[in-house]
């Protein structure tokens, strides 16, 4: 004959005395004294308050990377600045500059001679009248 489950028991789970499901026991940590709750590292120093605090503040370098700006005297030729200039520049066209044309200079056809002439001619008929 197969005995019938009591109320509440679902299959597969063994049961305790009381009736709850069984689970094990979590074992309690041995030996615990006064000195065991903190938790400790191997080899740790102790740091002083004063070093971290100095370790983490702003370092100003201000002196030594005017020293270090000013003490070189290799100054770039301007063709060579504005070529690394228009290179580095933005490639759409609102971030390039306006390029100026180049002014070709105007020769004359006249020579001295012609200009003389035309002064001569020019000048005295009207000092004639």
């Amino acid at each position: 004959r197969v005995p019938f489950p009591s109320p509440g028991h679902q299959p597969g789970l063994s049961s305790s005395s009381q009736g709850r499901p069984w689970k094990p026991l979590k074992r309690r940590k041995a030996g615990r004294g006064p000195g065991r709750d903190k938790p400790t590292v191997k080899g740790k120093v102790t740091k002083s308050a004063i070093e971290e605090y100095r370790k983490h503040q702003a370092v100003d370098h201000l002196k030594k990377n005017l020293q270090y700006m000013t003490k070189g005297q290799f100054t770039a030729d301007k063709t060579i600045t504005q070529q690394v200039l228009a290179q580095n520049r933005g490639r759409k066209s609102r971030d390039r500059p306006p390029e100026k044309p180049k002014k070709k200079s105007e020769g004359t056809v006249f020579t001295e001679e012609d200009f003389q002439k035309f002064e001569r001619e020019y000048f005295g008929q009207a000092g004639a009248v």
